[in-house]
Formats: C-alpha cells, sequence, structure tokens
C-alpha cells in the first residue's frame, strides 16, 4: 500500500488514550482492543466492522440535495480506476482505525456492466485487488450481499418479483455474490430485501411471492453447500422504505417465516436497530427477541431519529442503547461468526476526511462503553436476580409443570379452587431503570 496514494495524509492509526481530553475526538477513550472482560478480548466481544457503501461510496446526496463530500478524490477517474482508488482508501482507513473486518455490496465493490458477464468481470477483477489487500492488512470480509434492489429491473422486487425473468437474474446475481464470499473468505452473507414487499395489495399475490421467496433461499443455500461456503446465512429485517409494506417486517415477521418454510437452521437474523425503531419498537426490542430464539447472528450498529421516521442510519452514540445491545450480545455468548457492523454514515453536512473518523471512533468508543457496562450488569447479578425472582413462581408446583409444558387445564382449575384469588404483585419497573442507570 505504500507505493499508492495516500488519502488520508496527515492522521495516524488511531490510539487509545484512556485520558485524553473532551475535545480530543482523534483518539479512542474507552476502546481498548486487548483489554479482557469475561475471558475474551474487548475486539473479540466487539467485532467491529466498516460498511463500504455508506463510507465509500456515499456522496452526501439525498432526495433533496446534490452531492457535497466532493473531496472524496477516490471516486475519480472510469469507474474501474475509481473503484480500484476506492478499494485502496478502504483499506488505508480501515488499517488507520484498527478495524479487522469489513462488509460490501456487489454493486458498490464493483459496477455494474452492460451485461451479467461484463458485471461479473468486474466483481472479479476488484475481488482479486480485495484478496490482495485482505491478505497484506489482515483485514476480513464480515459479509457480503447482492445488491438486489437498486437497479430499475428490481423497481417489482426481486425474489418476490411477478416475473420469473426477474427472478432469475437476482438468482444469477446471488450466484456470484456466493462465489466472491468463498473466495474473499467471507464468514458471513446477508439478504436484504429492500423491494421484497409492495406498495397495492391490488396488484400482488402475497402467497405466491412469500413462497417465491423461500424458494430462493433454498437454492441458495443448496448452492452454498454445494461449493463448500462456510459462512452464516442472515436476513436483515426492515418493515417499511422503499416499499410501503416489506415481507421481513421485523424479527418475529422473519423467524416466523423462516420456521414456516423450514429455511430456520439454514438462516438467523441480522438485526438493524434503526429498522427496528421504524416498525415501532424500542431500540434494543429485535436485537433481544432475536436472541431469545437464538437467532440473532450479528448487527447493524447504526441508529436513527425517530421522530423523522425515515432510515437516517446514523452512528450510534447512546450509552444507553450500546449498553442494552452488548447485554443481550455477552449474555448469549457473543455475536461470532458476526459483528458489530457500522451500516452508517456521517452526515451530509459533515463533508471533512477527518469526519470519517471521528464518526467511526466515536461509534466504537459508545460500545466499548456499552460492553463494559453490560459486563457489570451481569457480574454483579442485581437485575439478574430480581427478572429471575419475579418469575419464581415457574420453578416449582404447578409452575414448573407449565414451564415444562405438562400442566392442564383441568390442573388450573383446581389450583384456583384450592388456592384463590392471585395476588397482585408490583412489577417495580422504576426500580430496574434506577438501578439500570447506576451502571451508565
Amino acid at each position: 500500500m505504500a507505493a499508492h496514494e495516500e488519502f488520508f495524509a496527515g492522521i495516524p492509526k488511531i490510539q487509545y488514550v484512556p485520558d485524553a481530553g473532551p475535545g480530543d475526538v482523534m483518539c479512542f477513550k474507552h476502546y481498548n482492543p486487548t483489554e479482557v472482560l469475561m475471558g475474551r478480548t474487548m475486539e473479540d466481544w466487539l467485532r467491529f466492522s466498516v460498511c463500504y457503501w455508506h463510507s465509500f461510496c456515499g456522496t452526501g446526496a439525498d432526495p433533496f440535495g446534490f452531492p457535497t463530500l466532493l473531496q472524496r478524490v477516490w471516486n475519480e477517474g472510469t469507474p474501474m480506476e475509481a473503484a480500484k482508488k476506492r478499494l485502496r482508501a478502504a483499506f488505508e482507513f480501515f488499517t488507520k482505525l484498527g478495524v479487522k473486518f469489513y462488509t460490501f455490496h456487489d454493486r458498490d465493490m464493483s459496477p455494474e456492466g452492460a451485461t451479467l458477464e461484463e458485471s461479473n468481470k468486474n466483481l472479479d477483477e476488484i475481488t482479486d485487488l480485495a484478496l490482495q489487500l485482505q491478505t497484506q492488512t489482515g483485514v476480513k470480509v464480515l459479509w457480503v450481499t447482492c445488491n438486489l434492489f437498486a437497479h430499475p429491473r428490481y423497481m417489482n422486487g426481486a425474489a418476490t418479483n411477478p416475473d420469473c425473468h426477474v427472478l432469475a437474474y437476482a438468482g444469477a446475481q446471488v450466484k456470484k455474490g456466493l462465489d466472491v464470499a468463498k473466495k474473499l473468505g467471507a464468514e458471513n452473507f446477508v439478504f436484504w430485501g429492500g423491494r421484497e414487499g409492495f406498495h397495492s395489495i391490488l396488484n400482488t399475490d402475497v402467497a405466491a411471492e412469500l413462497k417465491h421467496m423461500a424458494g430462493f433461499f433454498k437454492m441458495a443455500a443448496r448452492y452454498k453447500e454445494k461449493i463448500g461456503l462456510k459462512c452464516q446465512f442472515l436476513i436483515e429485517p426492515k418493515p417499511k422504505e422503499p416499499c410501503r409494506h416489506q415481507y421481513d417486517y421485523d424479527a418475529m415477521s422473519v423467524i416466523g417465516f423462516l420456521k414456516h418454510h423450514g429455511l430456520e437452521r439454514d438462516f438467523k437474523l441480522n438485526i438493524e436497530p434503526n429498522h427496528t425503531t421504524l416498525a415501532g419498537h424500542s431500540y434494543e426490542h429485535d436485537i433481544v427477541v432475536a436472541s431469545a430464539f437464538g437467532m440473532l447472528g450479528s448487527v447493524d450498529s447504526n441508529t436513527g431519529s425517530p421522530d423523522l421516521g425515515w432510515d437516517t442510519d446514523q452512528f450510534p452514540m447512546d450509552i444507553r442503547n450500546t449498553t442494552l445491545v452488548m447485554k443481550t450480545i455477552v449474555e448469549q455468548g457473543g455475536l461470532q461468526p458476526g459483528g458489530l457492523n457500522f451500516d452508517a454514515k456521517v452526515r451530509r453536512e459533515s463533508t471533512d476526511l477527518e469526519d470519517l473518523f471521528i464518526a467511526h471512533i466515536g461509534a466504537m468508543d459508545a460500545f466499548a462503553r456499552g460492553l463494559r457496562n453490560a459486563v457489570h450488569i451481569i457480574e454483579d447479578g442485581l437485575i439478574t436476580g430480581m427478572v429471575k425472582e419475579r418469575y419464581s413462581s415457574f420453578s416449582h408446583g404447578l409452575g414448573q409443570k407449565v414451564e415444562d409444558g405438562s400442566a392442564t387445564l383441568e390442573e388450573m382449575e383446581a389450583f384456583i379452587k384450592e388456592n384463590g384469588e392471585p395476588k397482585v404483585t408490583s412489577g417495580k419497573q422504576e426500580k430496574y431503570e434506577s438501578i439500570f442507570n447506576h451502571y451508565i
């Protein structure tokens, strides 16, 4: 990499400086990758990843404004020249930030050609370079995904498109994506159904579309096995935007879909909290639900502005949120082979190159603080003990029979006749909240 242009000149490798002042934003104050908590390093618990599309393909444009990130020199030149510059800039960034993983879509890694063959040729050339850079730096692919939503051919969906010709194109694109995942040693492969939904029920056969989507996933699972690809499949829920309604609405919807079609052993979930809040849930809701079913595979670590009502993909800076996320992750034993991927973009008003570093550093520190808080909560055991006590009636007698599934309605009736009206007990919500705030 030294023989090529330096894209972030003057910015050294980011260091851990725990006693840095409040104005020192180009260093980690909390993220210490080698620090050991509960027998595992902070780096191993967090498994941070930089997303390629926002950080290196983003221009700052939005539906109401032109690009603002005009100083991104890696976007200059022919499409293939820019793709190679962009990749080198990204790996310089990964190295200086000290992150071990990255994620990408096929079509932001390399430009789409006029034909599938040309697109695949472009992807082969750029991923050859990616493999070289991975070998040089030790940075790995957390996950690969295919862009099955941006091209006009996918305006009515990909796997759920009413035209089988379009579905076939999506299948061919995913086949190549899986080949690339194997080539680069990706630890996961994500399916995000950006157009898998509908705007009007009047022109939609819901049953047919869901059946076709399940069949598409089964084809992918079979091809993964055929080529010997050792990675985890993930589905990323989102309730709306760009479609009015998307089939992968939230964690419970996806889990129900997977179980209904016999796919629960082939897939887990990649949860994006900004999507969770779009579904009307709390920030941590889908992470907790997915984990409760043993289906939490990875997290797209971002946040949004619930007052705006759309997907703003901001960097996560709220310590309460990161603490709740990390508490769930630690309690399930970690995210491997998944991780915390920053599916986030600097604001279009944040135009300096250093802002890209500042955003990631701040978010990494926020999750490091959340991890430490979560470990303290778990090790102290106070909240865990209170929750256990709240459900203690299910540890013996009739409650134990309910727990193991052997209770009957007749036994319920007999129990009430013998014991009468139940005593109402306080939920103590404010007590839990006060104790939680102690750790924040």
